[in-house]
Parts: structure tokens; sequence; C-alpha cells
């Protein structure tokens, strides 16, 4: 069986081309168009799979036989469907607080879990130790070029169904991956012009503190419910798409963002099909 899911990984991506659908209920309460990238389709769960399986298949060529990933959640969910699809052995270093259902997802694509630290930097230490073994190769969550140059995919997607840019497109930051990844894909595409407004939750504002600072800045501890999904310093490259880009870093407290999260799963917003692209010029947002 392993064989057999191994030998095609090795040429194909393993990301899905995802939907694009226009959100009624976000539209009207942002009074103009609203589009959601349906990311939570992927066959790994999330956008993280994008990045991190490029990155996989690609070290995977040259030789590694184990992967090592430290995340709280959907990054090692994407490095362990990654290694079960390529037949090599992961192991995923979470935080002590990682949640049970990540750890059994992890465990049921076939990875070890180790569980160490309270912070995701902490995790990621024990992560680099194992990765110095022979044959290891440390999967970086957020802060490898390989991972940006598979997460650009997302935009090449978007320019596809579109035809014509946005009004802006709207990102979490956690490390600054998806920012970094998001923003290479605007220059590919020709899009740079296109604003985008990267969203954080205070006490992992780690990309707010650091424009804040003007230069790269570790928090003292991830304060955010979010503790998971944060890291305490952003990638370089991240600081520095907000010179090379139009972007808005806008950081949000966490009871406002839960909040948003049970508005919007309260009142599940009604999706429609994507309007063709002579349908769009009051410029959609997108997110």
């Amino acid at each position: 069986m392993e064989a057999s899911l191994a030998e095609p990984a090795k040429g194909e991506h393993f990301y899905t081309v995802t939907p694009l659908l226009e959100s009624w209920a976000l539209s009207q309460v942002a009074g103009t168009t609203v589009f959601l990238k349906c990311e939570n389709v992927q066959p790994a769960g999330s956008f993280k799979i994008r990045g991190i399986g490029h990155f996989c298949q690609e070290v995977a060529k040259k030789g590694c036989r184990h992967l090592v990933c430290s995340s709280g959640g959907n990054a090692g969910i994407a490095a362990a469907y990654s290694a079960r699809r390529l037949g090599i052995p992961a192991t995923i270093v979470l935080p002590e607080g990682a949640p049970l259902k990540v750890v059994r997802r992890l465990q049921g694509e076939g990875a070890e879990v180790q569980l160490t630290g309270k912070v995701w930097d902490e995790a990621n230490l024990r992560a680099q130790e194992l990765a110095q073994r022979d044959h290891w190769v440390n999967v970086p969550p957020f802060d490898h070029p390989l991972i940006w140059e598979g997460h650009s995919s997302l935009v090449r997607e978007l320019k596809a169904a579109l035809g014509t840019p946005p009004g802006a497109l709207v990102l979490a930051v956690g490390g600054g991956g998806l920012l970094a990844g998001v923003s290479a894909g605007l220059a590919e595409v020709g899009w740079q012009h296109v604003p985008i407004v990267a969203m954080e939750t205070r006490g992992a504002h780690c990309l707010n503190a650091a424009i804040e600072a003007g230069r790269l800045v570790t928090l003292p501890d991830i304060t955010s419910v979010a503790k998971s999904l944060g890291a305490k310093t952003v990638a370089a490259r991240a600081l520095e798409c907000t010179q090379d880009f139009e972007i808005f870093s806008e950081v949000v407290e966490d009871a406002e963002a839960v909040s948003a999260v049970q508005r919007f799963l309260g009142r599940p917003p009604e999706l429609l099909p994507l309007v063709p692209p002579t349908a769009l010029a009051n410029k959609p947002f997108l997110s």
C-alpha cells in the first residue's frame, strides 16, 4: 500500500485546487463582495499542504528518510500527510497544550507524536535536535523558500478564477509563511499592487510588533488563547514583504476573534457560485 502511494506522489503535488465561493452573509456585513478561498477542503485540512507538501517532496528527492516537524496543528498534519504519501516515517513535535484530537489525527496519519514545551518555539527546538540525526530533515512550518513557493500556488488559482485583481486579500498571520507565499504569488501574476490585510490576535502579534519596532522582535510569550497557532518571532521574509507590498497589519483581541468565529459558525454564510469576472467591478475582498 505504501509503495503504491509513494511512487505517484513524487511527481504530483499533494494539494487540491480549492473552490472560490462568494459569501452573501459576509458581503452584507462588509458592504462589498467577499469571496472565501475554501482551503478547509484540502486533503490535510488547511492551506499548509501547499507549502509543506512541496517542501517534503523536494527533500525526499534528495534522500530524506525521516521527516520531523514542529507544529501546533495544521503544519504537523500537512507534514504527516506528506510523509504517508511519500512512504517515509514522520515525527511531529507539538506544544504540550495541543488538542487531543490533533494528536489523534497525526497518529492516524502514521506519525509519531512528541509533546514538548508550552509554545511552538520550544517544540521547534526539540524538532531541530531530532533533525541532527542522519537522513532526518526538519520541516519548517513557515520559514523556508520552498514553503513560500508552495503557498504561492494559491494566488495562481485566484487569478485563474477571477481574471482581474481583487480589491484586497485578507489572511491570518502566525509565523508569516502564508503572507510570504501570497506576496510571492502576487508578484508572480503581476498583482503586486493588491493590498493585503494581515490579521493577528493580541498576544500572538509577532508581525505587528516587528512592524512597530522596525525590526524582528521576539514576543516574551504567547499570551493569546491561540497558543498553539502563534510564533514568538515572525519570519524575516514576512517582515521584508511589508516593505515590498502594501500590507495592513491589524490586531484584534481574543474576545473579538472568538466572537467572530461564533457568529460565523452560528450563522453560516450562504455560499453562492463564483460570479463571472465581469461582475467584479466593485473590487471584491478575498479571504
